[in-house]
């Protein structure tokens, strides 16, 4: 059986924030065994998992893309939409536009330190839509 629904998550500032609540909020009861998939339906935004601990690791996150990715690179084309536009959109094909997480016990089996990540990285975006499919 599959179930599938669409939603909006809250805007938020640039950089790395966990949505696991949030997204569980907008969930159906989950099965007691199934899959989870997350699938983020914008290009300068990405969905990912990781640490949910320490705040550091957020800050940390966003420095290091920064470095990697900065804005104003003299090279690029894309830049109608402002100098974070482009960046955006590298950033957001090297993490992913989507995640599947186990469902056991009817919860998502993520490690005792894992939260979903929303990987917002545009200066102004608004709250960003997500597709959630429930196979069990």
């Amino acid at each position: 059986m599959v179930m599938q629904s669409t939603f909006r998550l809250t805007p938020r500032r640039r950089g790395f924030h966990v949505v696991t609540r949030e997204v569980l909020e907008q969930l159906p009861p989950l099965p007691q065994a199934g899959l989870l998939h997350l699938f983020i339906q914008h290009t300068s935004a990405a969905i990912t998992v990781n640490e949910a601990a320490d705040p550091d690791v957020l800050t940390d996150f966003e420095s290091v893309f920064n470095k990697l990715v900065p804005e104003n690179m003299p090279f690029l084309v894309h830049t109608l939409e402002g100098p974070d536009d482009m960046p955006a959109h590298i950033k957001a094909a090297m993490i992913g536009h989507s995640v599947t997480l186990p469902i056991t016990a009817g919860r998502l089996a993520l490690g005792t330190w894992q939260g979903i990540y929303l990987c917002e990285f545009r200066d102004r975006a608004s709250g960003r839509g997500l597709v959630a499919t429930v196979y069990h």
